[in-house]
């Protein structure tokens, strides 16, 4: 049981990408109650949080993002976005998604986004 992330791949700095994550069948009748997130991991560097999305539509983003990312849900696909723009190389990394509810946590198989200066 396994989210799908899509939507990497190499843009120009200032360039946009969209990310895109499905959940699981297995979750689909109880996705609006879980948080979703995106986090991601650059070389030689811990995994890190981007951005959260609560249940009920609360967000959270890392300050490095802050005004130009977007995380957004989509509670009737069982998906949850991420916009990101005005990219910078420093946002070079894996992207994941994930899902955590109470105990309960998954997460996808990660999407490369690379940022060339």
């Amino acid at each position: 049981v396994q989210l799908q992330a899509s939507g990497g791949g190499v843009v120009q700095a200032g360039g946009s990408l969209r990310l895109s994550c499905a959940a699981p069948r297995a979750i689909f009748s109880v996705f609006t109650m879980y948080d979703m997130g995106w986090y991601r991991q650059a070389p030689g560097k811990e995994r890190e949080l981007v951005a959260l999305i609560s249940a009920d539509g609360v967000t959270k983003y890392a300050d490095s993002v802050k005004g130009r990312f977007t995380i957004s849900r989509n509670n009737s696909r069982k998906s949850v976005s991420l916009q990101m723009n005005s990219l910078k190389s420093d946002d070079t990394a894996v992207y994941y998604c994930n899902s955590k509810q109470g105990l309960l946590e998954s997460w996808g198989q990660g999407t490369q986004v690379t940022v060339s200066s």
